[in-house]
């Protein structure tokens, strides 16, 4: 993957059979995850604290998609025993997981740095830190176990180069970062001198897009945003790219800064 590119579209039928979670699975990026994933032939199980989001999601994938398996789970992020339980349940009904996208969003900000209201790191390390904690905590020796696992966060620019009214976000997604890197190393250090058999990758946007907010907006033009078609054909991608090009590595959808 290179900057500012997402994919071409290569990996079309590159997971037949593969089984792959998708935590956040209920906002428009994870609807667009759960679409491209069952048309490249996975068994798809997706997850989501709002019940509702998540089943429109996992319908319009099984109608988009005839035949696909996509079932949809109502899980605590927040809780790890229930996020364990989640990784135990799909493992022994599906017989593996080759995958788990990170994908639990949110966003607060402040008109200044001086402005920022510590509220704000309470939630977003929750929402942003704490979850990826926990789901890979649970799917670290299942996606070790596939041979081909993935284990994929979707990132900010800010977190690279932050700005002074985005203090607590960017240091959320930069402690996001470093877990997903550290769990990029125990990948390496399993894999011994074969290389390692799991990654542990960064998709990193600048902000996502979808067409609603295209509705919304008419006019706007969301220079430099990544659509979630786009984002989702990248994570498809990282199948088809060498374990050792994506483990440990930021992969970019937009330009560096």
């Amino acid at each position: 993957m290179t900057s500012g590119t997402a994919g071409n579209g290569s990996g079309a039928g590159s997971l037949e059979g593969a089984v792959v979670a998708v935590a956040g699975a209920g906002g428009p990026a994870g609807h667009a995850v759960l679409r491209r994933l069952a048309e490249a032939g996975a068994v798809v199980v997706g997850a989501d604290a709002d019940p509702e989001r998540l089943a429109q999601g996992v319908d319009a994938a099984r109608s988009a998609h005839g035949g696909a398996t996509v079932t949809g789970d109502t899980v605590d992020l927040l809780n790890l025993e229930e996020t364990r339980e989640w990784a135990r349940r799909t493992e022994k009904e599906f017989g593996r997981i080759d995958g788990l996208i990170h994908l639990v969003g949110g966003w607060r900000g402040s008109a200044s740095f001086a402005d920022t209201d510590l509220a704000d790191w309470d939630v977003l390390e929750r929402l942003l830190v704490r979850t990826v904690q926990h789901t890979s905590l649970a799917f670290e020796a299942a996606l070790n176990r596939s041979g081909r696992g993935r284990y994929l966060l979707v990132s900010a620019v800010g977190a690279s180069r932050p700005t002074a009214g985005n203090a607590a976000y960017a240091a959320a997604k930069a402690a996001a970062e470093a877990w997903t890197l550290a769990l990029g190393d125990a990948f390496r250090k399993a894999g011994g001198e074969s290389g390692p058999q799991a990654a542990a990758g960064i998709l990193v946007v600048k902000a996502l897009v979808h067409e609603a907010m295209r509705k919304e907006r008419p006019n706007a033009k969301f220079a430099t945003f990544t659509d979630v078609t786009e984002l989702a054909e990248a994570i498809v991608d990282t199948w088809t790219t060498p374990t050792e090009e994506v483990n440990g590595q930021r992969l970019w959808l937009t330009p560096k800064p």
